[in-house]
């Protein structure tokens, strides 16, 4: 029996990904550097998890020979540029100008009503979670939510697991008893590992990634019930585990 629903943040509950490129941009050029990343490069930079990763990445990729700048070393600089951005995005959020993708708020309140458990997994920081959430479901959202896993509380980003080995302890619920919703394949390799049956909602950012091991692509949530995703679900069992939960 399906008993609850884990979503990914960037990509999966909002389509984040192009306030996210304006946003290191922007803190680019408040740092005084001349790096600007365009919608290309940096759809290939969302192979990379996590925001001070890639600009890691980034700065090892184009920069090698680069150890500082103005006398900051390499960490201090990526935590000081990741900190401008992150002020720069949650700018653009609270300004309501990213809202959730279709059909993600009516999934959730049909779930609360029905009494399923939500979850987030992501490996964002806390601040852009609370930014998102907040302005979609209001100051209260955290309390809608059974459980939530983010870079805080999940160091080692996706593709491994961890985010969502921690999820379902907190929600004290087997993999088979969940389903996952992502956008990219790093968020499925991740939640699969932990077995999870899963839901794709690519974007244009990520639609060119390897989703075969989803139980479901869709083009986004709208008009996807709870019905719709216990059949689903239901298809994704095997014989063992479907027994396994009967017994629970």
């Amino acid at each position: 029996m399906l008993r609850a629903l884990i979503f990914d943040v960037d990509g999966t509950l909002a389509d984040t990904e192009a306030a996210h490129l304006a946003a290191f941009n922007q803190a680019f050029a408040e740092f005084g550097l001349d790096w600007h990343w365009d919608e290309a490069l940096y759809t290939e930079l969302l192979h990379v998890s996590g925001g001070k990763e890639r600009i890691a990445h980034y700065w090892k990729a184009a920069h090698p020979g680069l150890r500082e700048l103005g006398g900051m070393a390499l960490q201090e600089t990526i935590n000081r540029l990741h900190e401008l951005k992150t002020a720069a995005y949650e700018n653009t959020i609270n300004s309501g100008a990213v809202p959730l993708r279709p059909g993600v708020l009516a999934l959730i309140h049909e779930a609360l009503a029905q009494g399923l458990q939500l979850a987030i997994a992501t490996t964002t920081s806390p601040v852009n979670v609370a930014a998102l959430l907040r302005g979609a479901m209001g100051a209260d959202w955290r309390s809608h939510f059974a459980a939530v896993g983010d870079a805080s509380t999940a160091p080692i980003k996706k593709p491994h697991p961890q985010v969502y080995l921690q999820m379902l302890s907190e929600l004290k619920l087997h993999a088979a008893q969940c389903l996952a919703f992502e956008d990219s394949s790093n968020g499925l390799r991740a939640s699969v590992a932990a077995g999870l049956a899963t839901i794709i909602t690519p974007t244009h950012f990520t639609a060119d990634h390897d989703f075969g091991a989803a139980l479901r692509t869709l083009p986004d949530l709208g008009g996807v019930d709870l019905a719709q995703l216990r059949a689903w679900h239901a298809t994704s069992l095997t014989p063992t585990a479907a027994r396994e939960l009967q017994c629970h």
